[in-house]
C-alpha cells in the first residue's frame, strides 16, 4: 500500500484592502489576520477600530473553510491551521503576508519600513511565528488572546523580533488561563527585547479598551 501520495495544486486566498481616500503617498499598514472561525470582514472591522488615520489596511482570510455553529444557524468560517501538517499552513500563512506586503510595497502604496502585524487567538502566535522568521519586516506585532509558537526555543530559524510588539490578554479567556498568559509572555520576552504587555478584565474577546489602546500604541510607534 502507498499512503500520503500527494501532488501541488494553486489555490486562491483572499484578502482585502482599504486605502484612505487623501493618500498621497506610501503609508504605513496595519494588516490584520483573523483568528479560528472568523473572516477577512471581520477582521477589517477591528483594524479599522484600531487604526489611526492615514492607515492603509489589509485583512487576509484563512484558507480552510469549515461551518460553525451561531445563533442564526451555521455559517462558513475560516482557519489557518490544525495539527495535521501545520508546517504546510504554516508556509501559505508566510507567503500569503509577504505576498500582501510585497504587492503594496511595490505599487508604492504602503512604506516597507512601517509595517504592522495585528492578529487575534489563532492568528497571533502565526503572526509571532511570522516575525521570528522575517524579523525585519514589520515594525510592530499587535497580539491579542493568543499564545506563542509551541517551538519557539527549539526553533533554529527564529531569530529575535526587531520591531515592537504589544502583547494583550484577558483574565477570564475561555481558552486560556491567565497563568498561561503570563508564561506565553515570558516565554516570548527573550525573542522580543521590545516586549509590552497588558491585562484586561474580560473573556476571550477584543474589547473597546483594548481597541483604545492599540490605537494610542500604534500612534506612539508612528510619532516615535
Amino acid at each position: 500500500m502507498q499512503t500520503d501520495l500527494s501532488f501541488s495544486t494553486k489555490i486562491k486566498l483572499y484578502y482585502d484592502v482599504s486605502v484612505p481616500e487623501n493618500s498621497t503617498g506610501p503609508a504605513p499598514l496595519l494588516l490584520a489576520v483573523h483568528g479560528y472561525g472568523a473572516h477577512k470582514r471581520y477582521m477589517m472591522r477591528e483594524a479599522q477600530a484600531v487604526a489611526p488615520e492615514g492607515f492603509v489596511l489589509g485583512s487576509v482570510q484563512g484558507p480552510h473553510q469549515h461551518f460553525r455553529s451561531t445563533g442564526n444557524g451555521y455559517r462558513v468560517g475560516f482557519g489557518w491551521l490544525t495539527d495535521h501538517r501545520p508546517d504546510e499552513s504554516v508556509t501559505i500563512h508566510h507567503d500569503f503576508l509577504n505576498h500582501v506586503i510585497g504587492k503594496l510595497v511595490g505599487e508604492e502604496i504602503v512604506d516597507p519600513g512601517r509595517i504592522y502585524l495585528f492578529g487575534f487567538s489563532q492568528a497571533c502566535a502565526l503572526n509571532f511565528r511570522f516575525a521570528l522568521t522575517f524579523p525585519t519586516v514589520a515594525r510592530g506585532i499587535v497580539g491579542v488572546c493568543g499564545g506563542v509558537p509551541g517551538d519557539l526555543e527549539s526553533n533554529d530559524k527564529f531569530e529575535p523580533i526587531t520591531g515592537d510588539v504589544f502583547y494583550l490578554y484577558n483574565t477570564n479567556d475561555e481558552f486560556y488561563p491567565l497563568d498561561k498568559y503570563v508564561e506565553y509572555a515570558r516565554r516570548l520576552q527573550p525573542f522580543a527585547p521590545k516586549l509590552t504587555t497588558k491585562v484586561y478584565e474580560s473573556k476571550h474577546e477584543i474589547v473597546d479598551p483594548m481597541r483604545d489602546d492599540i490605537r494610542a500604541w500604534l500612534k506612539e510607534k508612528e510619532a516615535a
